[in-house]
């Protein structure tokens, strides 16, 4: 049986995909690479699906019947051990379920996210006090303790957006998002005035679809699709429940999101609308 681990790095994932492409232009059968690791075939395929750990010397004799060089075995070493290390949120692991850690890791890595949001800010745009009182709804019997540390953990990776690789991020939002109100009128108006000051930024994009607008097709619910600048990766869709969440990297799949998302985009107010629209909106509070 294999460990039980948390869920994988962006590192371990693209690695995984590189074993594998090793593996079928060397021509080595799964039997073949298992036979050389004395594990099951299951092993080797999990490996380069990154479900179980990336083990330096399982790593190492699969790169040698593959015919790596030592030279080209050491620099992939020395990336195994780089993406074997866990990510900053690790220490958050008591209050971050292993299913949303790799969306973290994923979100770290993305160059564009884009997402839609039919019933909250997004986790990236939220002002601390909007996080606490969304999440102090969502656990009501979480400790003050406990509740500093889920809003430390969003808090925590909105510095992505202000790091020297900061994504683009694309978010289509329901005019219901901006009128829930989350918090005190003083929690909304900060919140929307924090929208106003990241829309001005030129890795962000905020479009506000009215009700007004009518139905949409993305009305069943939030997703978030990730797109990354590693050429092994393909375009990642999340949709999350109440207990889980779903990854999506098939490209019949992702597609029809990626569609969604433009035709969802064409439908909502323009881009040069956002701020005003906004402010319209931040009088109500």
């Amino acid at each position: 049986m294999a460990e039980l681990r948390s869920a994988p790095t962006v590192g371990q994932i693209v690695l995984g995909l590189r074993l594998r492409d090793l593996r079928e232009s060397a021509g080595v059968s799964f039997s073949d690479a298992a036979y050389a690791l004395s594990v099951n075939t299951t092993t080797v395929r999990r490996m380069e699906k990154a479900e179980v750990g990336l083990k330096p010397p399982y790593v190492e004799k699969l790169l040698r019947i593959y015919g790596l060089t030592d030279e080209e075995i050491t620099s992939f070493l020395s990336l195994v051990d780089e993406a074997n290390q866990p990510g900053w949120w690790h220490s958050f692991r008591d209050v971050l379920p292993a299913w949303f850690s790799l969306y973290v890791s994923l979100e770290g890595e993305a160059s564009l996210i884009r997402a839609y949001e039919p019933h909250c800010v997004p986790g990236l745009l939220q002002t601390e006090d909007y996080a606490r009182a969304l999440l102090r709804t969502g656990f009501p019997h979480a400790s003050d303790e406990e509740m500093d540390r889920r809003v430390a953990l969003r808090t925590g990776r909105q510095r992505l957006l202000d790091g020297p690789k900061a994504p683009t991020l694309w978010a289509v939002l329901d005019e219901q998002v901006l009128r829930r109100h989350v918090g005190s009128p003083q929690v909304m108006r900060e919140q929307i005035d924090h929208l106003i000051a990241l829309v001005a930024r030129p890795n962000v994009t905020l479009q506000i679809i009215p009700f007004t607008a009518g139905p949409h097709p993305g009305m069943f619910g939030p997703f978030q699709l990730f797109r990354f600048d590693i050429p092994e990766l393909p375009d990642i869709v999340y949709t999350e429940g109440l207990t889980g969440a779903t990854y999506l990297d098939q490209r019949p799949d992702t597609a029809v999101y990626l569609e969604v998302l433009d035709r969802m985009g064409a439908q909502a107010a323009p881009v040069p609308h956002t701020e005003a629209l906004l402010g319209e909106i931040r009088k109500e509070f």
